[in-house]
């Protein structure tokens, strides 16, 4: 079990509520990438040096990567995989899926929330995040959806959040 003082998480939206989609080379994602990484940086700077990723397609695989990159500049750095169920990927295009299984894969550990999917557990993993978290980093768009209720949450149990605007 890692520290709740020490730990942080990450939401974001997937590439379909981003204005770039799944277009990585657009400088829009490159400018997010890169402040990702600097807010993640921020928070090891700060003492956090577990990091918690809900592995979805779109933010959260960039987080998982900048962890990962943070990670071979500091060996106290440890990333989890927070996974909501054991098919997560199993819709995703086969280049995706293969980055997702990498990704885990580069992660120390994982969590698996339960076995098969049901509708809320992708709300179930975002509240283990936040619960295991004193730290919130969040990519957010200002529209409804799984990334507000994430950082609703955070707001409601007292974490801090670094918000991370999309426009």
């Amino acid at each position: 079990m890692y520290d709740k003082n020490t730990s942080c998480c990450f939401t974001g939206h997937r590439p379909e509520k981003l204005p770039w989609g799944y277009n990585e080379s657009d400088p829009r994602c490159l400018d997010l990438k890169e402040r990702i990484f600097a807010a993640a940086e921020a928070a090891y700077h700060s003492g956090t040096r577990h990091y918690i990723c809900g592995m979805a397609a779109g933010c959260d695989l960039y987080f998982c990567e900048a962890i990962i990159e943070l990670r071979s500049w500091h060996d106290d750095i440890t990333l989890e995989a927070a996974i909501p169920w054991s098919g997560q990927s199993g819709s995703w295009s086969m280049p995706l899926r293969r980055r997702y299984d990498r990704l885990v894969e580069d992660c120390d550990c994982y969590t698996l929330v339960q076995e098969h999917y049901t509708p809320e557990c992708l709300m179930k993993r975002n509240r283990y995040m936040v619960d295991s978290s004193s730290l919130l980093i969040a990519a957010y768009n200002g529209k409804p959806g799984g990334t507000m209720k994430t950082m609703l949450y955070a707001m409601r149990q007292g974490i801090e959040i670094t918000e991370l605007p999309i426009e």
